[in-house]
């Protein structure tokens, strides 16, 4: 299977990609909401315009991380070994590290999204 991504982008740097990119996002929705309600800024920029780029944001972790997953499952072998990956070998160690990586791509998948669940509900900021 050709692929545009070459394999030597599968180091140990592609297991922290996912949680990075989740707390990148934690960090830009809940700094920009903070800084948008505390400084009251003009009526030209409303709430709802923080939350339709904090939306189009979360689609573009949220893809980011799908792109992790996808890297980190190729990694894994598309799931052709079950684990546990115990051997002392760099082949046990590289898909265990895959395996590893598209665990942690879910729970930031999940993570983001309740993240983002906020965005639903609040309709202006609180005084």
């Amino acid at each position: 299977m050709k692929s545009f991504i070459p394999r030597e982008v599968e180091t140990l740097w592609t297991l922290f990609t996912a949680p990075v990119v989740w707390g990148l996002h934690f960090l830009v929705c809940y700094v920009l909401a903070a800084i948008f309600c505390a400084k009251r800024l003009p009526v030209s920029f409303s709430f709802d315009g923080l939350r339709i780029g904090l939306v189009i944001f979360t689609v573009a972790a949220l893809l980011m991380i799908v792109m992790s997953a996808w890297l980190a499952w190729r990694q894994w072998g598309f799931g052709a070994d079950d684990p546990p990956h115990d051997e002392p070998t760099r082949s046990s160690r590289t898909l265990f590290q895959g395996f590893a990586t598209l665990l942690l791509s879910g729970l930031s998948f999940v993570a983001v999204i309740f993240t983002a669940i906020p965005l639903l509900f609040l309709a202006e900021c609180q005084t």
